[in-house]
């Protein structure tokens, strides 16, 4: 079980199971000290063993972070976060591991 805050990260490289939290990077478990709402975001990510039945299944939890200035921090171009949107093709490392993700069906030609 894969726990994120990068729902493009979670669809293009599609872990066998995933649970997203829309929350800012780096707080995928939680808000900091906020032990009610880093039990619940474990607990439902844990209990997505027995309700996700596919490969791939991406489970998207409703849990909210409030104000919703870091998004507009997180998307801007001024400041230190100057993120381009992502290249959803698949990356490899070494062409063996893209003929390896061919043969097992993982990935077409």
């Amino acid at each position: 079980m894969c726990l994120g805050s990068a729902l493009d990260i979670f669809r293009a490289g599609r872990p066998p199971r995933a649970t997203f939290v829309d929350y800012p990077l780096g707080h995928s478990s939680g808000k900091p000290f906020d032990a009610v709402d880093q039990l619940g975001i474990v607990r439902a990510a844990l209990g997505g063993f027995a309700r996700m039945q596919a490969a791939g299944d991406i489970q998207v939890l409703g849990n909210q972070w409030g104000e919703d200035q870091w998004r507009a921090e997180a998307s801007s171009t001024k400041g230190q976060d100057t993120r381009q949107p992502r290249d959803e093709s698949p990356q490899f490392q070494l062409a063996a591991d893209r003929d390896a993700a061919i043969a097992s069906g993982a990935l077409t030609a």
